[in-house]
């Protein structure tokens, strides 16, 4: 398949091991390429809180790294059998959808899987530069003064990206999407003795409550062992939306009180948010994030040697109500290294912006996905009274269209069409944006 006739393996590095860069390592591996990850933080702590991994990203990841690695993923996911939306104030069940994980957990089986492959990741190892120059390998340069170079280079590196400002030539800064999120995780086995929250912390559950212009989500892990609240809120101040891009920035309990005054009383004592004046907490503290976007980006590959390549939050990041980022990090993954297990060690470039052009028109579709069902909780209860019945279907995520696609099929059947393209175009030096 690949045109590569000295038959030696592209050598890669990864920037990154979060969940695309796992990703991304796999997937370089399972085609044949030699990769090693590169990681700035010493150790990894259980963080973060739910997150969907969808059918679409989760063949891929059994092909890679075999059944036994699809089972673990499959069993992290909360076990209800269904996610319940309801009213904000009383929690009426106005429909019914999927379930959800532990983010924590997710990476703890990628990151195994990733050392079960022989893939190494070097840990405290801070990329500060990088170099892009036309005709020769890229490289990185690391906080100690070490220089390393490869055949291709992804920065898998999150929202706050280096690489991306090596790709787009500038500092691509942060917008407030208007939308922040309160979210807290803690142990929820004492939840269980108050009987206005049993019924959602004595089992797996995922129950989302819908308002004006916010929603909470719910989850339940372990029988009841682990209890998960997140609040979405539209920001009504534009102090509010004062850029802070940090997961660990405290939240104010007393703001969640008021913001959730209105909510149905059962969810409301599970979170601790009827009083705060309780000798014990049932919420010890949560998290202030303030919801970030970036515009799309009219390229993902670096613009001299074509070898640096963007993946996941990097280039693609997405809302959590898209319920995709770590599927369609995945997925990407699966494209780049077909793309460069088809175009060889010789033609790099040629893979790069074939897999940009690949990738593209799907992730913004999936991007924006997020952005309506936010939008469809959000209003949905405008102007409604409780007596009137909502259409499930219209609050339920649609996104089933997703789960079907086979990423690495499709980039071998498309790649004739769009290599084609993608080569008269760097013969030219006249690469279309991607936007």
């Amino acid at each position: 398949m690949s045109n590569n006739a000295s038959g030696d393996p592209i050598q890669a590095i990864v920037i990154g091991a979060g969940l695309g860069g796992c990703a991304c390592a796999l997937a370089l591996k399972h085609h044949g390429h030699s990769v090693i990850i590169y990681e700035r933080l010493r150790s990894f702590r259980r963080l973060g809180d739910s997150l969907g991994l969808g059918e679409n990203a989760l063949k891929l990841l059994e092909r890679w790294g075999g059944r036994g690695l699809y089972r673990r993923l499959t069993e992290i996911g909360n076990q209800a059998p269904d996610m319940q939306i309801r009213r904000w104030h009383d929690g009426k069940i106005l429909a019914m959808a999927g379930y959800i994980g532990h983010r924590g957990d997710y990476h703890n089986a990628f990151l195994d899987a990733v050392r079960d492959a022989g893939i190494e990741i070097r840990m405290g190892s801070e990329v500060v530069d990088y170099e892009d120059e036309a005709g020769s390998p890229p490289a990185i340069q690391l906080a100690d003064g070490t220089r390393v170079s490869a055949d291709i280079i992804v920065g898998a590196d999150g929202i706050k990206s280096r690489a991306r400002e090596l790709v787009l030539g500038f500092a691509d800064a942060p917008k407030s999407s208007g939308y922040s999120c309160y979210r807290a995780y803690f142990p929820g086995a004492h939840l269980k003795e108050d009987p206005l929250c049993r019924e959602f912390a004595d089992h797996d559950c995922v129950n989302i409550w819908i308002g004006e212009d916010t929603h909470l989500v719910q989850n339940t892990l372990r029988n009841g062992e682990e209890f998960n609240w997140i609040v979405t809120r539209k920001l009504s101040h534009e102090a509010d939306m004062e850029i802070r891009e940090s997961w660990y920035q405290e939240g104010d309990l007393e703001d969640v009180a008021r913001v959730t005054a209105t909510l149905d009383p059962r969810i409301r004592a599970a979170g601790n948010l009827l009083t705060l004046d309780d000798e014990v907490a049932k919420t010890p503290s949560c998290l202030d994030w303030k919801i970030c976007y970036r515009d799309p980006l009219p390229t993902w590959v670096s613009p001299r040697s074509h070898c640096i390549a963007l993946l996941g939050d990097s280039c693609h990041p997405h809302l959590p109500t898209s319920a995709q980022g770590a599927s369609q990090a995945t997925e990407s993954a699966a494209v780049l290294a077909t793309c460069l297990k088809l175009a060889g060690k010789e033609r790099i470039p040629l893979a790069t912006r074939t897999y940009e052009k690949l990738r593209f028109a799907r992730t913004r579709a999936s991007q924006s996905n997020g952005e309506d069902l936010r939008d469809r909780w959000h209003n949905a209860l405008k102007d409604i009274d409780d007596g009137v019945e909502i259409d499930p279907e219209s609050l339920k995520i649609r996104n089933r269209w997703l789960y079907a696609f086979d990423a690495e099929a499709d980039a071998l059947e498309r790649w004739e069409e769009i290599s084609s393209l993608v080569a008269q175009e760097l013969l030219t030096g006249k690469i279309t944006p991607l936007c």
